[in-house]
């Protein structure tokens, strides 16, 4: 499989011609009947020698990690709690092995993040830098941005079990931040389309810790956190769509940047909207809610054809299922609860996605002029116009 990336460097090189790459797209989409666009295409595997490089790659860093973990173990020693027992502890001892109970365990989170990040560097130099190969490539970058991530969140972890709460929320914020700029400094270098999509979650999670060491503990509630996550939702949200404004044809690497941005974007949005009705507690939800969602779901159905993205539809699909579920059992179709509610999810999906051109079509030509002209084009040959770019 051949992405657009790969399209537009081999037009680069000279391997193949403007034109040829223009016709190959247009005859895409008229076997298809679906702009190349539409399909979002992502590359997640070149062939399966991917899969084979990112079962090593995990094993590797795996025992990378767990390296790190022993060499915490033995930096710190800690004896066994039950061992302890047997001795009748005092009180102030039982308080001196949690304290370094939890400082191995600050210590391990932290070396283990640092032994990981330090490996996938060179390990993405030549999976990523050399061989482009798509799903270790991925892996990778989680790898080292999640590794730079643990480095500091050891430290919160610390202060949080310790009972300061606030200053483990600072730290995580911190720690949130330095992930934010490793996911930069991994983009300048080998611009993995995921990559920022990585760095807004860790700038969303500064944001959502550093209000939350503000408020303090006990002003936080899981209203106020579900309200924080929803606005960071809508944030990365435009976010992704600039990416996607930018090239409103898809055929270079920001459309890919713009994919994974959205699919961060849609559960932020999602959970914090249907949790708010109650689906997220089974024993909460009723019949209004149930309705809601469903509505909700439309709603979120209207966005994802006005700018041609699925991701919002696929991040409330499981809340949807569960209100239908509700709804066929409160109404006696309690034996085909499950069938009914798959049969007509199924249905309405897979009809969606059939005649998901022409009913995009209707609903963007509702949208104002000037927002119209901002998104990926309804039309086959429009859609792919756009000229390529680099990135």
């Amino acid at each position: 499989m051949y992405s657009e990336d790969d399209i537009n460097s081999a037009v680069a090189s000279g391997a193949l011609s403007a034109e040829a790459a223009q016709s190959f797209r247009n005859h895409m989409s008229q076997v298809r009947a679906l702009p190349r666009g539409s399909e979002e295409n992502f590359r997640l595997i070149n062939s399966f020698n991917d899969i084979f490089v990112s079962i090593g790659v995990v094993i590797l860093l795996l025992a990378v990690g767990a390296i790190g973990i022993a060499i915490a173990g033995a930096i710190i020693p800690v004896g066994d709690y039950f061992t302890l027992l047997d001795t009748n502890p005092s009180e102030a001892d039982l308080r001196a092995w949690r304290e370094t109970s939890d400082l191995q365990q600050a210590l391990q989170i932290s070396l283990a993040g640092a032994l990981v990040a330090a490996a996938s560097w060179p390990l993405a130099e030549f999976f990523t830098g050399k061989r482009r190969m798509a799903l270790p490539s991925i892996l990778l970058l989680l790898a080292f941005v999640g590794g730079v991530f643990a480095v500091i969140l050891g430290i919160g972890v610390g202060f949080v079990e310790n009972g300061n709460e606030r200053l483990g929320a600072i730290a995580i914020s911190i720690s949130a931040l330095v992930a934010a700029g490793a996911a930069w400094l991994h983009w300048r270098r080998f611009m993995v389309p995921i990559t920022v999509a990585a760095g807004a979650a860790a700038v969303a999670a500064t944001v959502i810790a550093l209000i939350a060491a503000g408020l303090g503990p006990d002003l936080i509630q899981e209203n106020i956190m579900l309200g924080l996550v929803f606005v960071a939702g809508l944030a990365v949200f435009a976010v992704a769509m600039r990416w996607d404004m930018s090239d409103r044809g898809r055929t270079t690497r920001r459309s890919d940047v713009a994919f994974w941005l959205h699919l961060l974007a849609a559960p932020l949005i999602a959970h914090p909207v249907f949790a708010a009705l109650g689906v997220t507690d089974g024993s909460n939800i009723g019949i209004g809610s149930a309705v809601s969602v469903l509505a909700i779901y439309v709603v979120f159905g209207l966005v994802a054809l006005a700018v041609d993205r699925r991701a919002m539809l696929v991040s409330a699909l499981a809340y949807v299922l569960a209100a239908l579920t509700f709804l066929f059992d409160r109404f006696g179709a309690v034996e085909l609860n499950f069938a009914l509610t798959a049969l007509v999810i199924g249905s309405a999906l897979l009809s969606l996605s059939a005649f998901w051109m022409p009913i995009r079509r209707a609903v963007v030509s509702a949208l104002p002029a000037d927002l119209q002209a901002k998104l990926p084009s309804t039309e086959y040959a429009e859609a792919i116009a756009a000229p390529a770019q680099s990135s």
